[in-house]
């Protein structure tokens, strides 16, 4: 039901016999020297759970009869070279990318390169939609930088009125109003006489 090889020094192919283990629930020959293909074969393990082969050399596709594995719930075919596109349906569509990482021929889904598209397409995608992303976010930004600066402002305001009271520009302030008051009532009471005048002259004709 379990067999793990791992961490040893083990190299040369995988045997395709391994499928005829129809027994097997876990399989785990990672962290080896093995080379070559994934054995078509391991489609007969109908019951296995685990299959970790990471960490090896092994090269070529993924074989898309392991799609049929329905048990599967651990695949973990990281840091190899492996080739080509991801099966998709039944259990591969529920691993996520750290099962692949590490294959940088690998396309197809959860990895973000769509199988099939061309590499210069992909790469030819990415800096729009960063300059979408970025053109979403600058009202954010500008928005952002007018509330740090009215916010700055009512910090510095309120640091010169402390000043301001704490010093002797109350006094100032209170003279000035004295003056403008003062002025006030002298035009008041140029205003008055003079209308006073024109009031008496017209009142004797």
């Amino acid at each position: 039901m379990i067999i793990n090889l791992s961490n040893n020094r083990f190299e040369g192919h995988i045997p395709s016999i391994v499928g005829d283990l129809i027994g097997l629930r876990t399989l785990n020959l990672s962290h080896n020297v093995l080379e070559g293909h994934i054995p078509a074969s391991l489609q007969n393990l109908s019951v296995l759970e685990s299959l970790d082969f990471s960490s090896n050399k092994i090269s070529g596709g993924i074989p898309p009869q392991l799609a049929s594995l329905t048990f599967l719930e651990v695949l973990n075919l990281s840091h190899n070279h492996l080739v080509g596109c991801i099966p998709k349906g039944k259990q591969f569509d529920t691993f996520e990318n750290s099962s692949y990482q590490g294959n940088d021929g690998l396309r197809g889904l959860p990895p973000s390169r769509d199988c099939g598209r061309d590499d210069t397409v992909a790469q030819a995608t990415i800096p729009v939609e960063l300059d979408q992303e970025e053109e979403e976010d600058s009202p954010m930004i500008s928005w952002q930088a007018i509330f740090m600066g009215y916010g700055c402002g009512l910090i510095i305001g309120q640091f010169v009125i402390y000043i301001m009271l704490s010093t002797q520009y109350p006094t100032w302030f209170s003279r000035m109003v004295v003056k403008l008051e003062q002025r006030i009532v002298t035009r008041m009471k140029r205003h008055k006489k003079r209308y006073w005048c024109v009031a008496t002259s017209t009142y004797s004709t």
